[in-house]
């Protein structure tokens, strides 16, 4: 059985950021556990068309590692993958990848994660959980659908083998990835009835190509491309004014209105696809192009819902029979439930799903209690609605170094954060929360876990969370 200083799950940003500064700080003996066998994560699995990010490419990059070649404000899956190939080959961190390995379970006991995955035993004095929020799919329970004789895949499992030319799809799931490929496959399919159970809000993404010029510029002055991510990042800040005070959110809600009129001009359509709740409550989406896709003549809108799927078709809730020969799930992925919580047992043997029981909680959304020697990269209270979630992974990656050092200096075995720490951040995020459009939009959302507590979010702006996180506090945790 080999031994590691630090074992990290997961090659996407996270895992990847964690990898490259650990060498950064001179810190050799890790490997990265990755069960595929490319890097990239989410953005290595999820290739459906269209797919792109909804955060600028200036921001949603490691800050270490400008990318002057980006060819759009918003940079598409192809492009974010090859850029973390190239960081981690870049950095020298792809030796220390071993693929094809699935971590099954993580043990805490004789002051060590021991470490079962598809390829053999580990051992790790630290273990750093880079898995992400969003990498399992959600999938709903609908009647009958082990009866369906098409094709049924989810958009983060996208067969592009299955041609979808001339076919009649049905889409389930208006969410984010749904709004983009959801454009990028209407002008070749039959027809394509969309299941939208909630509308959401949509402002309009303003893409635009980064031309030649331009990249050429940020090659030969860096300076100048830290200059637009800062600005842009200046700008995404502000938006946290509005999450916090509905009634600041009420001006961009008039702006996503105006924007839904000037697209489409059927009022009984329009009228299906204007939310019932105060805009920020669910994910905001950003896109140029679905809603004149939904607008096509081949696209059929149903909100009824769904009672049944049978061989060849599906049956909403007012009995309508849509013929279909293919389904797709846009349906998200288990946020508030990642698969993880299952597999990793801390110092008293329950996991962390038994620990949490519905609730996930973490100390600064990165260290649990009970949990020695434990990281979590985007862990509860992480996420964002406004910017971008790689300024909370670097955070969190500063909080893991800072703590490796302490433990270097006070020739510590292990640490974990205290009960009471954790419970007043948790607590003090909870009561951020109140009065935010978060808990008075009137919506049901994927931030809202089991208990219906947003232990998703981080309520504020990702300058306050890396002050409060970046920073090592050694009064929060005890060691041993």
């Amino acid at each position: 059985m080999s031994h590691v200083d630090v074992a990290i799950i997961g090659s996407g940003f996270g895992g990847l950021g964690t990898a490259i500064r650990l060498k950064q700080e001179g810190i050799d003996d890790f490997v990265i556990l990755e069960r595929a066998h490319d890097v990239g994560g989410v953005w290595r699995d999820n290739t459906y068309p269209g797919c792109a990010c909804d955060v600028q490419s200036h921001l949603y990059s490691f800050s270490f590692a400008p990318n002057p070649e980006w060819t759009r404000a918003y940079s598409p899956q192809p492009e974010i993958h090859a850029y973390l190939r190239a960081c981690a080959e870049r950095f020298g961190v792809l030796p220390h990848v071993r693929f094809g390995h699935e971590v099954r379970k993580a043990s805490w006991k004789d002051d060590r994660w021991h470490l079962e995955t598809s390829e053999g035993a580990i051992t790790a004095d630290v273990l750093v959980a880079g898995v992400g929020a969003l990498s399992a799919p959600a999938l709903p329970q609908l009647q009958g659908i082990e009866r369906f004789e098409g094709k049924v895949m989810h958009s983060a499992r996208w067969d592009h083998a299955h041609d979808l030319t001339g076919r009649r799809v049905a889409v389930i799931g208006t969410g984010a990835s749904a709004i983009q490929f959801v454009p990028a496959i209407q002008p070749k399919v039959a027809a394509l009835t969309i299941f939208q159970r909630t509308p959401p809000w949509i402002l309009p993404r303003g893409d635009r190509p980064i031309g030649a010029r331009a990249r050429r510029i940020y090659r030969a002055a860096p300076i100048a491309q830290r200059i637009v991510r800062g600005a842009i990042q200046r700008s995404r800040e502000l938006l946290v004014l509005a999450f916090r005070d509905p009634r600041v959110m009420r001006v961009a809600e008039g702006w996503a209105r105006k924007y839904l009129a000037s697209e489409v001009s059927d009022p009984i359509l329009r009228d299906k696809l204007t939310p019932d709740y105060t805009l920020g409550c669910k994910r905001i989406l950003i896109s140029d192009d679905y809603l004149p896709a939904i607008t096509q003549p081949n696209v059929t809108l149903v909100t009824a819902g769904i009672a049944e799927v049978r061989e060849r078709s599906i049956v909403d809730r007012d009995g309508v029979v849509h013929d279909v020969d293919t389904i797709v799930f846009g349906t998200g992925f288990k946020a508030t439930d990642p698969p993880i919580a299952k597999h990793v047992h801390g110092r008293h043997k329950k996991t962390l799903a038994e620990v949490w029981q519905g609730n996930p909680r973490a100390h600064v959304g990165t260290t649990v209690s009970g949990f020695p020697n434990f990281f979590m990269l985007t862990g509860p209270n992480t996420g964002l609605g406004h910017s971008s979630m790689i300024i909370m992974i670097e955070a969190q990656i500063e909080h893991l170094l800072g703590a490796l050092r302490w433990m270097r200096t006070r020739d510590a075995a292990a640490i974990e954060p205290t009960e009471e720490a954790q419970a007043a951040f948790v607590a003090n995020c909870e009561r951020r929360m109140h009065g935010t459009v978060w808990t008075t939009g009137g919506c049901s959302s994927w931030y809202l876990d089991a208990t219906g507590k947003n232990s998703t979010l981080w309520p504020g702006s990702t300058s306050t969370f890396r002050r409060r996180v970046a920073h090592f506090r050694p009064s929060e945790y005890r060691a041993w």
